[in-house]
């Protein structure tokens, strides 16, 4: 049987990726390409909504496949855990599925669980964040993200030492944890996660390079499971087995303060 997909965005960088990958795949059939202006109503038909539009979008569309009794898989950035606990009953209320994917690279994903499963041993953590100067949110839905994990893995010792956060230069703080965004040209996607101790720090670094060939596999792991969803589910960590415990704590209990071998990325863990 073919899934129907109306792919909200689909006109956009992230979008033309997924409606790429998803004409790829026989098990799928786009139905409707929206754009952030489209009518909301285009997604009438469709088994399986795909959101890629803007922040200030994404919470129509996902609030109008629920209540269509559609599942949506969420690639827009800017959901942090405490936006996300806005929609949950809606999703919970209607028995269907939401998926929230804040990057669908795979070595992305594996960072932020290194970071996370690092986090409780390092009093000192910030993350530095780049992308191209088009991007229209900062922080990126990716360092929201493993902020969130970093926090949640940090339960039992507390939140990161963070001084002088009162000053803006220090960045924007996520559960605690600082975050400094650039936006430049000349750059697809990076982040830095630096975790500092006594005497030594530890720099976990992720770039993408090719995001076409760095987001398929983990969009084509995301569609596999989207469709049978149910309630809320955060992260492609969520159907990985990447056997760090740590890194899969819900962070959606964490109040904030206020994109491994796959073409296209490289990540590095450095020491110093």
């Amino acid at each position: 049987m073919t899934t129907r997909v109306a792919i909200v965005g689909g006109t956009g960088k992230l979008g033309g990726i997924i409606r790429e990958v998803v004409e790829q795949e026989d098990a799928y059939e786009v139905v409707s390409v929206l754009s952030s202006r489209s009518e909301l109503s285009e997604l009438d038909g469709a088994d399986l909504v795909i959101d890629a539009s803007t922040p200030a979008v994404s919470i129509d569309v996902v609030r109008a496949a629920v209540e269509r009794g559609i599942n949506v898989l969420v690639g827009t950035s800017g959901w942090s855990a405490e936006r996300i606990a806005l929609i949950r009953p809606l999703v919970e209320a209607a028995g269907t599925g939401a998926v929230f994917i804040p990057n669908f690279s795979l070595g992305s994903v594996l960072g932020s669980a290194l970071a996370a499963a690092a986090a409780p041993f390092f009093p000192s953590i910030e993350i530095v964040e780049a992308h191209r100067e088009t991007k229209i949110d900062s922080p990126s839905g990716t360092a929201v993200r493993t902020a969130e994990l970093i926090a949640a893995a940090r339960a039992d010792v507390g939140p990161v030492e963070s001084p002088h956060v009162d000053q803006r230069a220090r960045g924007q703080q996520v559960a605690s944890v600082p975050i400094h965004s650039l936006r430049r040209p000349g750059v697809m996607a990076r982040q830095e996660t630096i975790l500092a101790g006594a005497g030594e720090s530890l720099t976990i670094a992720h770039d993408t390079i090719e995001p076409a060939l760095a987001y398929a596999p983990g969009i084509r792991l995301a569609l596999a499971h989207a469709q049978t969803a149910r309630g809320v589910v955060v992260g492609l960590d969520s159907f990985l087995d990447i056997g760090i415990r740590r890194a899969h704590a819900e962070p959606a209990a964490v109040p904030p303060v206020e994109e491994g071998g796959v073409p296209g990325q490289v990540a590095r863990a450095t020491g110093a």
